[in-house]
């Protein structure tokens, strides 16, 4: 991998992936009851991904999305970045033992210390919530950054609808700001990626979820 970290990261706050350190341990039960792992199917259904591209997971905790990504597509090259090092030591693991040649490393997704158009595909799989909104964009044009032209960025994320409102997104009776997935589109659409649109829904134990896709022109 290229480029440098930026040693600010080493004091730079995140929100681990059960929202407190001390319960990392109970992360991937958690997602094996959620039933995350069909989740992940679904993305990479949609993720249009070939031999022999170059995949980049942004916040990709303890692996299971990549690990899913490499049994399916043994020659892809796959990346995955995460802020917390409980996480990625835990991912390391976990290909270590299924024998997947999956590379991790400590990131921000905003300061990505990556080249200029080096993937075809960047993936996020339940990662945008943990990111204050005010942010969003900045991540979104990292992820245009770093990806190639004909890239694609593929996303699935907490929906947030609130129920009763599950057949359209926008403006409601009574409701005065934008959803949840309007937000993520204008997002999308200002961090200046093209073809950007739902891709889908489902409903898991964690509640409705939505897929996004975008590419780079």
């Amino acid at each position: 991998m290229t480029g440098q970290h930026n040693t600010s990261h080493e004091h730079r706050a995140y929100l681990p992936a059960m929202g407190k350190q001390w319960l990392l341990p109970l992360y991937d039960p958690f997602a094996r009851f959620v039933g995350i792992k069909r989740v992940h199917e679904k993305l990479l259904d949609r993720a249009n991904i070939r031999p022999g591209q170059r995949v980049l997971e942004i916040g990709c905790g303890t692996g299971d999305l990549l690990q899913t990504l490499k049994r399916r597509y043994p020659d892809v090259s796959a990346l995955g970045i995460d802020p917390d090092p409980s996480a990625l030591r835990r991912a390391r693991r976990k290909a270590a033992r299924a024998k997947l040649r999956i590379q991790y490393e400590r990131a921000f997704a905003d300061d990505l210390p990556l080249p200029d158009g080096s993937f075809d595909r960047v993936l996020s799989s339940f990662m945008l919530h943990h990111i204050d909104e005010e942010e969003w964009t900045r991540v979104l044009r990292e992820v245009k950054r770093v990806l190639r032209p004909g890239g694609e960025l593929h996303v699935a994320d907490l929906d947030g609808t609130l129920p009763g409102q599950e057949g359209g997104h926008a403006h409601h009776s009574g409701q005065t700001a934008d959803s949840l997935p309007d937000r993520a589109l204008s997002a999308l659409v200002d961090a200046g990626l093209t073809g950007v649109r739902e891709n889908g829904y489902g409903r898991a134990r964690l509640g409705r979820y939505v897929f996004y896709r975008a590419d780079v022109g």
